[in-house]
Formats: C-alpha cells, structure tokens, sequence
C-alpha cells in the first residue's frame, strides 16, 4: 500500500531516497502514464522508492476559483491510477497562497528533499514551477546539480499525430468524440465513485438513478450520454458493464447547483447506495436543458433512454455509435 502525503511540512517519506516524477496527472492520460512509468523504472534500477508528486487544488484552480477549469476526474481517482501504476508515495501537496509564494530554491529544499530525499527528478514538457512560474527544467537542474539529484524532461508523447493532453482530451469529450478520447486516454473515458442518495425524484418519475459526485470539480461533461456502469454484477459476474443512460450537470429543471452524474441503469432492480462504480461514457445524445414541467422532461428522458438503447446495441454489435447533439437535464 503506497503512502499519501499532502502537507509540505513533516519527516522524510522517503528514508532511502526517491525517484520523483511531477505533474498535474489529471485523467492519467498517455503522456501522464509513461512519465510515471518512467519515474517508476528508475526507482526499481536505484533501489529507492517511486514518488509521484502533485497538487490539490491544481495551480490553475486556485488562480481561477471564480471560474475554474473543467477536470477530467476527481481526486481519488488521481490517486488510485498512480497508485496502480507503480507509486510507494503520492504526494497531493495543498495548493495555497503558501504555495504560490513559494521560491524555486523552496520548493526545492522543502519538498524534493527534506520531504523525498530525491535522488532523480522528471517532469513532462513545459515545466514550470515556484512564485510566478519562475522555475523551469534548467532551473531545477541547476539546483539538483547543488543538491545531489538529476532532474530531467520526457519527450512528449504523440498518438496519432497528434500530442497527448488534456486539452485535446477535453476537446474530445466536448465533441462527443469518446473513441478519439480513449486512444489519447489510453482507456475509454469513464468516471467512478461511490454511490450516493440524492433528491430520488427520478424514482418518482420511472427512472431510478446511481448518483456520483465529482468531488467539488468543474466536469469536463455536461449533457445526456448513453453509458455503461462497471462494478454492478454480482461478485463473479461484475466485470459486465451494465447499460445505461446517463446525465451528467447540475439539473436546472428542479433547481440544482451541484454536478452530478446520475446513471439510470436499463432493466436493473438493486440497490446501490455505497457501492462504487464506474460509469463509462459511449455516445453523447444532448445538451442540457431546462424543462418547463416534468411532464415535459419524462417526455425527453423517454426518448433518451430510447435512443441510448439503441446506440448501446449498435456499439455492443461493433458499429462506431453516431453522435447526436441536443439538449439535456435530468431530475
């Protein structure tokens, strides 16, 4: 089991020293993978502990909190996917005015040695770090050089043609282009979580729905998708996705403020309150909408649960699912 930090402040987590790799990692993308993986293969040659190394609220959250950008995934699933991928230590450092002021040479001596002991430092394309963004990959060579570490960048990694970010992932999701999305992601899009309660309304209305919060973050989604729910069969059978239409916003027809991603499972008949599960997205159908009345907005989750059935069936029978852009909200 790999050890979470979050303060700056504290021992050494890394007695024998570390192999630290740093990044946003936000959905764990292609590029973040193989910058772990590096971290990772170099940890195992030296013998010393992997440290991936990141930051809560990101940067640009805490510099844009009125209107902060839309996240790929939520925390936990930030660390669960470094954790997978080889992490002893997952350092998820608070993103605060501290932080922000910090210097390069402090960020350096707080953090990468007094806290890891790092013996080798990479990061991806386009670095920057410390007040004002005033450090950069030479910066950091330059004090590793002081310090007794090797710092250095890898090359970017490109699919396709074209560079893996998750900007261009964003883009994708936006579009509704999930088979794009999965070849930079490296799996098809998907967000977990643990089941909540919510208003239950959509029980009233015939449609039941698995309720997943995101955490306090901005989604990169907001509509209705056709989805498939991991992690609903029984304990020898929960590798079978279960079908699903899906919401994902902040539903404006009863008054919502939260995000949240609500999936209604076809033909299902179970109770799911604390069970965690994943909802893969497939094909989007529509925007978000506010109805005028319920009876209107059953009238359309009709017709959503109609056209996902469908796009589900034409995806499970090998056809890339077609994507319809309109409007959404569910209760």
């Amino acid at each position: 089991m790999s050890r979470l930090f979050r303060d700056i402040a504290g021992g050494s987590e890394c007695a024998d020293g570390s192999v630290v790799c740093i990044g946003a990692f936000d959905g764990l993308h292609l590029g973040h993978q193989a910058l772990v993986r590096h971290a990772v293969a170099r940890a195992h040659a030296l013998g010393v502990a992997a440290a991936a190394l990141s930051f809560e609220p990101l940067p640009r959250e805490f510099f844009a909190a009125a209107t902060p950008p839309p996240r790929l995934g939520p925390v936990r699933a930030k660390i669960e996917g470094l954790r997978a991928l080889g992490a002893h230590v997952v350092g998820l450092l608070r993103f605060d005015a501290r932080m922000a002021a910090m210097s390069p040479e402090a960020f350096v001596e707080q953090v990468l040695l007094a806290r890891l002991r790092a013996r080798e430092v990479w990061v991806g394309p386009g670095f920057r770090f410390g007040h004002r963004r005033a450090g950069e990959l030479a910066t950091l060579q330059a004090l590793g050089r002081e310090a007794g570490f090797v710092a250095g960048e890898i090359e970017p990694l490109v699919v396709d043609g074209e560079r893996v970010s998750s900007t261009h992932i964003r883009a994708a999701l936006v579009a509704g282009d999930f088979v794009h999305a999965a070849r930079l992601l490296g799996r098809p899009y998907a967000v977990s979580g643990r089941v909540v309660r919510g208003q239950q309304l959509g029980r009233t209305l015939g449609y039941p729905t698995a309720n997943l919060r995101f955490g306090g973050k901005v989604p990169a989604l907001r509509g209705v998708y056709a989805t498939r729910v991991h992690g609903i069969g029984s304990d020898a059978d929960r590798s079978r996705p279960w079908p699903s239409v899906s919401s994902f916003g902040t539903r404006p027809t009863v008054g919502g403020v939260e995000p949240l991603l609500e999936a209604h499972l076809f033909d299902f008949d179970g109770d799911l309150y604390g069970r965690r599960i994943e909802v893969e997205f497939v094909a989007r159908l529509r925007d978000e909408e506010k109805f005028d009345d319920l009876p209107a907005l059953v009238a359309q989750m009709d017709l959503d649960a109609a056209r996902a059935r469908a796009l589900l069936a034409e995806a499970a029978a090998g056809a890339p699912p077609r994507q319809e852009p309109q409007r959404q909200d569910y209760a």
